[in-house]
């Protein structure tokens, strides 16, 4: 069979993606877990590789992730986790099999979907994100702009570049904050997100707390969540998410403070 792009690609996987972090994360992570043949391509953002026309040909909202599997494109990194689930199923599965503990692990990739997400990601893009356009012009950034098919990604980008307002950085971090207490709180008690079994929850969620110790560490340390950094490391130390990160390369983007 043809896919869409012109090549046969009927029996291959491909992901399109960023280095292990964030959105990206999540398939890449799901990938080696469940030990999938997927053709890896890592776009570098420092080019701006997902807002040229190769790639909008594949996911015209000019974001990473995206999956293609054979003629069927998969975007949105949570979706394609699910998607990888419902038709590659493997021995390690990475969902519950009750529908309730289904719901609990939804519940969890939602979360971070719609809020721990955005709010470590206003304070990355603050800190990192705008250092790959403070060099161009003015003229070349606006070029750069008028590449990126989502109306607030632009509104990002030019943030990014300028620098976020200080009120707004400060409910960010309130929030980051209250996120990382949640955490702390429910893994106090359970092992994993969803009580009794390593999921897509932990690998959602692992994606966005991944290096907080680090990069937040005033609200992310051992004596003040002890629990999340106990199950931050837990998961560091599995032999998929060890492989992922020698295998993929992850981007070094500079500090701005």
């Amino acid at each position: 069979m043809v896919g869409p792009f012109g090549e046969d690609n009927a029996m291959t996987l491909k992901l399109y993606s960023f280095g292990p972090a964030a959105n990206s994360m999540k398939p890449l992570l799901t990938v080696f877990e469940k030990g999938l043949d997927v053709e890896k391509h890592r776009l570098d953002p420092a080019k701006f590789e997902h807002h040229t026309d190769w790639f909008k040909a594949i996911n015209p909202r000019g974001q990473v992730p995206a999956l293609v599997d054979g003629d069927k494109v998969v975007t949105e990194s949570t979706v394609i986790c699910e998607y990888l689930e419902d038709e590659y199923p493997t021995e390690v599965s990475l969902r519950p099999a009750d529908s309730f503990g289904r719901a609990q692990m939804r519940i969890w990739t939602k979360w971070v979907d719609e809020y721990f997400c955005w709010c470590v990601s206003t304070i990355g893009w603050h800190r990192y994100v705008g250092n790959m356009v403070k060099g161009l012009s003015d003229a070349e950034f606006e070029e750069k702009v008028k590449a990126i098919p989502v109306v607030e990604q632009q509104v990002k980008w030019r943030r990014a570049r300028e620098g976020f307002p200080q009120d707004m950085l400060d409910e960010e971090m309130r929030k980051i904050s209250y996120s990382v207490r949640k955490l702390d709180d429910h893994l106090a008690d359970h092992e994993w997100l969803v009580p009794g079994q390593y999921t897509l929850a932990d690998i959602c969620n692992f994606a966005i707390a991944n290096g907080m110790q680090f990069g937040f560490a005033e609200l992310v340390n051992k004596q003040d969540t002890p629990h999340l950094v106990r199950w931050i490391e837990q998961i560091k130390a599995r032999p998929a998410v060890q492989q992922m990160f020698e295998q993929v390369e992850l981007e070094q983007l500079g500090r701005r403070d």
